[in-house]
């Protein structure tokens, strides 16, 4: 019988590895950076062409290598890191399985230039496919210089695979600013086309927050530190009003490794609670320092998920951390005794008390402590007439100053008497009305509809927005002042992305300078009073439902736009306004249910009213 089982060539095996460790170009850049960071590089110089896919380049000052170290780095499982099994639990460096230069050469030319201080000439190795095609002596400055360039050119289904420039470069950012905040203390800059993104100076961790994310960042740091037996924890946290939607400026680092955990991501969010909405993520930048014998780093193939040994106890050592930085820099809500509660505050809202119930109740009657009480002489005439319109009515012997408080709110009448009162303000035909200015009440031949007005209106601009971007360009309405807006690198790569997209919606955007946009038109149909606002709300959406759900660029897109620019809750409208919002609904292919799933409107008929009242 003959025999089947072979060991595989070095160059499928290198392949086959590769598949996991350089799945991007941004993975290849994080294993060459954290050699760079392992080498003691106090300055790493990252250029970037063509999105990595043309060239990876990451030249830094360490202390380099010999001819024979050089040979031996593109060598599966070869590692300067461990020496016996133990190593691997006192493990504190980055590249310590020996498996990322030899799978990026599997897949990519390498072109690496090396020089240590001790020698006084350097070593070149170029290799294609993880063969050698050329080694030999060059003069090159102190340290190491890794070039990869035509990534998967040996591989062209996996070539295939890769995303837009934009995509593939908002994850090299990413990749780029993790080790970058792990190390404040080293000069970072990247190159890209080479136009230079980001020039990080060493300095203080702040600094490098600040120089990372943006001067945006700089009046949102919470510091944050505790210092346990076990573990110790130092960072920073974002206040909760800055609080945003979606994830992705969130880090942890774990002995200055970056990782993934959303076990101590609630950790956090449960420090928060009361202070943000349930579908809100804050800022964090914590560094937890720990013995690497009660982790494990070593249970997944790109080195960002670990293992603790005891998770509860570092879960209820960041919740408390986090909770007492809050605390400390008052953040969290608090009461002050020294004040009195009753005359503090400047009562200037309603200094009369409002009879219109379809306007926002407030208790707010008096602006200083010797105010005087409104007259509420003739209030029995509340009670004297057939219907509620009566009681608005004018009668004789009253004045109208007498006149104006005749009408009180209470729950029993309240939405009879603001139905009358739009009435007689001519606010709506009686046969459709809004309620606390969040529903639409229109009535039927067989009963009454009820539309809640943002999710109407919500799915009316899907629909509209889904169209324009599958067919049609959609109207655009120019801006009086242009509106210039800075982006960090990663959301300016995904605007840039999306410009064809954001186009045929009615986007006028124009790129202007590094990392800055200017927004020259917004589409008709928005209701524009701040478009930077709108611009970044519609970001912001965009990338939340691409972490939540699974969505393509036009579907995402859509559903963004309309819920950011849709009727919200406690907007007022008029009869017109109401009826063309109704008509509008039932015009949609699917007027049921909003984009998210929920229901628009429902339907209460003439036998389910009747029976209200029949027992």
């Amino acid at each position: 019988m003959p025999d089947f089982i072979q060991l595989l060539p070095d160059a499928i095996a290198n392949q086959i590895a590769a598949g996991e460790v350089v799945q991007r170009p941004a993975s290849a850049l994080k294993e060459l950076l954290e050699n760079a960071v392992d080498a003691g590089a106090t300055q790493v110089q990252v250029v970037v062409k063509d999105a990595g896919k043309q060239l990876i380049q990451v030249i830094d000052n360490g202390k380099g290598m010999s001819p024979t170290d050089a040979r031996m780095s593109f060598e599966r499982h070869a590692t300067s890191k461990i020496r016996t099994a133990q190593d691997l639990f006192a493990i504190r460096t980055f590249g310590f399985r020996g498996e990322a230069m030899a799978s990026i050469a599997a897949v990519a030319q390498v072109e690496l230039k090396t020089r240590t201080q001790e020698a006084e000439v350097g070593s070149l190795i170029h290799i294609e496919g993880s063969e050698v095609k050329k080694q030999e002596t060059v003069a090159v400055p102190v340290g190491t210089s890794v070039a990869m360039k035509n990534l998967f050119f040996n591989v062209p289904a996996r070539r295939n695979f890769l995303k837009s420039n934009p995509v593939e470069m908002r994850h090299i950012v990413d990749e780029f600013q993790r080790v970058a905040l792990s190390y404040p203390e080293i000069t970072f800059s990247l190159y890209q086309q080479d136009l230079e993104t980001y020039n990080l100076l060493p300095g203080k961790l702040s600094q490098r927050i600040v120089g990372v994310f943006g001067k945006g960042v700089q009046n949102q740091l919470v510091p944050c530190e505790e210092e346990t037996p076990h573990l110790s924890i130092k960072g920073y946290v974002g206040k909760p009003e800055y609080a945003k939607k979606t994830r992705g400026e969130q880090f942890f680092f774990v002995n200055n490794r970056y990782i993934k955990s959303s076990y101590l991501h609630h950790a956090v969010n449960t420090a928060y609670e009361g202070l943000i909405q349930a579908d809100q993520h804050p800022f964090y930048v914590l560094f937890l320092e720990i013995d690497p014998a009660q982790i494990d780093i070593n249970v997944h193939p790109n080195k960002t998920e670990i293992k603790f040994e005891d998770e509860r106890t570092v879960y209820a050592v960041i919740r408390s951390a986090v909770k007492q930085a809050l605390g400390a820099h008052q953040v969290m809500p608090a009461l002050d005794f020294s004040m009195d509660v009753n005359f503090q505050e400047n009562w200037t809202t309603n200094p009369q008390v409002s009879l219109d119930v379809d306007r926002e109740y407030s208790y707010k009657t008096y602006n200083t402590p010797d105010f005087q009480r409104a007259s509420v002489s003739g209030w029995e005439r509340l009670f004297e007439g057939d219907s509620p319109a009566s009681i608005s009515q004018k009668s004789p012997g009253f004045t109208d100053e007498d006149q104006e408080l005749l009408t009180f709110p209470s729950r029993a009448s309240a939405g009879a008497v603001s139905l009358a009162l739009q009435q007689e303000a001519g606010e709506g035909t009686g046969t459709t009305f809004q309620v606390e200015r969040s529903y639409v009440v229109a009535q039927m031949s067989t009963g009454l509809l009820i539309l809640d007005q943002q999710l109407a209106h919500e799915r009316i601009l899907y629909e509209r927005y889904l169209k324009q971007l599958q067919t049609t360009q959609g109207a655009s309405q120019q801006c009086l002042f242009p509106t210039s807006l800075t982006l960090n690198p990663a959301d300016f790569a995904l605007v840039m992305d999306m410009l064809p997209e954001l186009a045929s919606l009615g986007f006028q955007i124009d790129e202007f300078g590094k990392d800055t946009v200017v927004i020259r038109g917004m589409p008709a149909e928005t209701q524009v009073k701040n478009e930077k606002e709108v611009f970044e709300g519609l970001i912001e959406q965009y990338k939340n439902f691409k972490n939540e759900l699974s969505l393509d660029k036009k579907e995402n897109l859509a559903r963004s736009l309309s819920k950011r620019s849709c009727l919200k809750k406690g907007q007022k409208l008029d009869g017109q306004e109401m009826e063309t919002l109704v008509g509008q609904l039932f015009a949609c292919p699917n007027p049921n249910y909003s984009p998210s799933g929920n229901k628009t409107f429902v339907k209460l008929d003439l036998t389910s009213i009747h029976a209200f009242f029949v027992k």
